[in-house]
């Protein structure tokens, strides 16, 4: 066998009915595109009307002597360009509009394999409907439409408190807001506490809509060197001492886009520079769920060392689910009413139905079930990553829902992104995640938890490999 290929002396398929037989002298490597450019080429070409049932899988496989993963290949490549469609137990059927529209371009990735916008594993989703019918059930539902207690029910905040418990988080209520997912807490804690013009230092390769945020309030970005424990202390120390820095954000748990955990020691060295220069911390730890319990150097957030001038930031679209876009945002004591008042400004209130969906979840001991599945997805899907790309293995958080792929130098970056996205997977190159200005190295995000399931995601990856060989 070699590259999909198999040697096989008596091809008892040659002379089988088949409804399409491509050419076999037409077949390149790699063998699953060459098949579905001669399909859609006969689609196109009107050989193949709207409806013809395909050839089965494997018997395809076997007139074509090429392993029957191939054909999977090339038949989900051409179900994503809406050539051909499958319908279980029936088959696989030529679609009605094939010849019309076939193309992938860059605002079709409905029809591609996301490997780009990081999603939470929405297949957990389905564990949700039963605390949604409770909580619409409940006798004080009346209260959770109107506009009362705009920072959260009292309940839902100790609740909220309960579950940060878990990752080092110690504070009152007072010091406890409850907002709109976690890129809301964002623009609430830059809005609040910073103005325009004010510089905030951040890892080189940083997440992008907190990139994006930075500019659009007209704040700069200062990009800071690390390593694989974190940031930098001597580097922050340097920026801050050549010039005014106001304050620092970071993702210690997983870092996005990097997936870079920081030790407890980095953390410890980071507060003495934090204190030393007064900046006031972001941290934006979504992730503490993957590693809080879990990983041995995990102690305590960041936030812990310095809470007087922290932001501590709890998402829970990643853990529970992410349509809710509900987050917990705790904060020092002098912040209190700088926060409170851009939280009345920008949100008015947080959905407090959403807010209790939540608290049922977490109640119910519903949230830690789902938090556990979506981990063990997260172990399955970065498993079948590392067999794909065995080298990357013991890099980064061994949970994330991402991977940092680094490419070679000699790849034309946009190109690759632009070959991958016209055979049907999206990716996002480093450069989007940059703080500071470009360099010679090159990376791609991989999202691992978006993907409709794990043959998908192999597929995709599958493709990648390809692509970078």
């Amino acid at each position: 066998m070699e590259d999909g290929k198999i040697t096989m002396p008596i091809n008892s398929f040659e002379h089988y009915t088949l409804t399409w037989k491509p050419d076999k002298k037409k077949l390149a490597r790699p063998y699953y595109q060459s098949i579905a450019s001669l399909l859609e080429q006969d689609i196109v070409a009107g050989f193949l009307m709207p409806g013809t049932k395909l050839p089965p899988q494997r018997e395809l496989a076997d007139f074509l002597d090429l392993n029957f993963t191939t054909i999977t290949r090339a038949y989900k490549l051409c179900e994503m360009r809406g050539l051909i469609y499958a319908i279980t137990g029936n088959g696989t059927f030529v679609a009605p509009n094939a010849a019309q529209s076939i193309t992938i371009s860059t605002d079709r990735t409905k029809n591609s394999i996301d490997l780009g916008f990081v999603a939470s594993f929405e297949q957990t989703n389905s564990e949700l409907t039963e605390t949604i019918q409770k909580v619409a059930s409940k006798n004080y539902l009346p209260e959770l439409l109107n506009y009362n207690d705009p920072t959260g029910l009292p309940h839902q905040k100790a609740v909220a408190l309960n579950w940060m418990s878990a990752f080092g988080i110690q504070a009152t209520p007072e010091q406890l807001a409850i907002v709109s997912g976690a890129q809301n807490a964002l623009a609430i804690a830059l809005t609040a506490l910073f103005e325009p013009g004010n510089r905030i230092a951040t890892d080189l390769y940083t997440y992008s809509n907190f990139i994006e945020l930075a500019k659009l309030l007209h704040i700069q970005l200062v990009p800071v060197a690390g390593d694989q424990a974190g940031m930098l202390p001597a580097a922050l120390e340097k920026q801050c001492s050549q010039i005014q820095v106001h304050g620092i954000f970071l993702m210690p748990s997983c870092s996005n886009p990097t997936t870079v955990m920081m030790t407890d020691t980095r953390k410890q060295e980071l507060a003495s520079v934090i204190r030393r220069n007064n900046l006031i911390l972001i941290e934006d730890d979504m992730h503490a769920f993957l590693t809080a319990g879990i990983l041995p150097d995990y102690r305590q957030p960041l936030s812990n060392l310095v809470p007087e001038t922290s932001v501590y930031i709890c998402g829970t679209s990643k853990s529970i689910c992410s349509g809710l876009r509900v987050a917990y945002i705790v904060f020092g004591q002098h912040m209190r009413e700088m926060i409170l008042r851009t939280i009345f400004n920008i949100n008015v209130k947080t959905s407090a139905l959403d807010a209790e969906i939540v608290t049922e979840l977490i109640l119910s001991g519903k949230a830690q079930q789902i938090a556990s599945q979506k981990k063990e997805l997260a172990q399955i899907a970065n498993e079948l990553y590392y067999e794909f790309f065995p080298s990357e293995k013991n890099s980064g958080h061994p949970l994330s829902f991402y991977r940092w792929l680094p490419i070679p130098q000699q790849e034309d970056p946009l190109q690759l992104v632009s070959e991958l996205t016209k055979n049907g997977i999206r990716v996002f190159h480093s450069n989007r995640f940059l703080s500071g200005q470009p360099n010679s190295e090159h990376y791609l995000r991989i999202a691992l938890s978006t993907a409709s399931s794990m043959d998908e995601l192999a597929i995709g990856l599958t493709i990648l490999k390809e692509h970078l060989l």
